[in-house]
């Protein structure tokens, strides 16, 4: 656990307005320790180029804010990890700009062990969040930690994909881990530090959802990795931030491709296009990062059918696209009348087949 007396100064230099990661960092190359960076003086912080109102800020701490820090700490068995503390997760360690205080809800030890980070878009397809619930599962139950944002979506799907799949996830908070965002997933929240898993932020008590933070998380995903996949996204999301700060701390880049009249699809599409591998199955993956591919792999479409499905179910199945599929096209298709298509594609969703959803049909096999 941590040492209050250790970690006071510390949690200080974090609250200093203007004092980012690199700063710090900086500041600890230059002095040695937090408390010789409060002991600098104007002099000192002028010396260093440091500006008047962060000068004026280390002169006079947060210590109130400090002080609800410890007391969270305290009251939630959290624990918080300093970059000094040989409990750091050294993947992390190794990027250019490593959050100097990590705190942490749940198994510390599982933020060192191997991960994959899934995210993708907060409003994915049907056919998206069963990829990124699918593919979590199965990562979780070769040994992989998931991590992800705990944000809507893909984030949710992978998180819960992971927890399906008995293994261990580990979530990224943009906020203070004294509340849940969204607030909706207080739940999860709960299911993955009782699983095993962790939710880790290096943001402190008090600081809200604001669009600053969530490129700070990001990197800390992709940091903690082995690599990212990236389920969906559009070409401007938060999803490809990630993607791209992966690329900068040498870590691999995987998407899964998909539809070119697919909008989701398109920032997948074009990762794959600048080098990111192209992901079809979870042996995919290992294999890129040299991991052991045994055991059974995703299926895809075609080699998974029901054998239930008769021929004329397997005959509208085969022109069910992932793109929305409507019965007038499946008429044209087929040449079958309305109600008998309508019939067989009931038979195909009881049987998981296809998903009815707004725009049409969608194959999920």
């Amino acid at each position: 656990m941590f040492q209050e007396s250790a970690l006071r100064p510390w949690l200080a230099l974090v609250r200093v307005p203007g004092v980012g990661a690199r700063t710090f960092l900086r500041l600890i190359q230059l002095c040695g320790t937090p408390e010789a960076v409060f002991a600098l003086g104007p002099d000192g912080s002028r010396r260093l180029g440091l500006k008047p109102a962060v000068a004026d800020a280390l002169a006079h701490p947060d210590w109130d804010g400090v002080s609800r820090d410890l007391e969270w700490l305290a009251q939630s068995g959290g624990d918080c990890l300093t970059l000094n503390d040989p409990r750091y997760p050294p993947q992390l360690k190794e990027i250019a700009d490593p959050p100097p205080v990590l705190f942490v809800l749940g198994d510390r030890a599982a933020l060192a062990g191997p991960q994959l980070a899934m995210v993708g878009s907060r409003n994915p397809s049907a056919s998206g969040r069963d990829l990124a619930q699918a593919f979590a599962k199965e990562l979780a139950q070769r040994g992989l930690g998931v991590t992800s944002g705990l944000a809507l979506g893909i984030d949710a799907a992978a998180h819960r994909g992971a927890l399906s799949g008995g293994g261990v996830t580990l979530a990224v908070a943009g906020t203070g881990l004294d509340q849940v965002y969204p607030a909706r997933h207080r739940q999860l929240q709960e299911d993955i530090v009782a699983s095993g898993g962790a939710v880790v932020s290096e943001f402190p008590t008090g600081i809200t959802p604001m669009a600053a933070n969530f490129p700070r998380r990001n990197r800390i995903i992709s940091g903690l990795s082995l690599g990212t996949l990236v389920v969906e996204a559009a070409l401007r999301s938060g999803s490809l931030i990630t993607a791209r700060m992966a690329l900068e701390q040498n870590r691999e880049v995987f998407a899964i491709p998909g539809s070119i009249h697919n909008p989701l699809a398109r920032g997948c599409n074009a990762l794959i296009r600048e080098g990111a591998k192209l992901v079809e199955t979870v042996a995919d993956i290992l294999e890129e990062l040299g991991l052991p591919r045994g055991g059974e792999t995703l299926k895809t479409k075609g080699n998974n059918l029901s054998p239930a499905i008769d021929a004329e179910q397997l005959e509208v199945l085969k022109c069910v696209a992932y793109d929305p599929t409507s019965v007038d096209t499946l008429v044209a298709a087929t040449g079958k009348s309305p109600e008998i298509v309508s019939s067989l594609l009931l038979m195909l969703e009881l049987q998981g087949q296809v998903i009815s959803l707004s725009g049409g049909y969608y194959s999920r096999t």
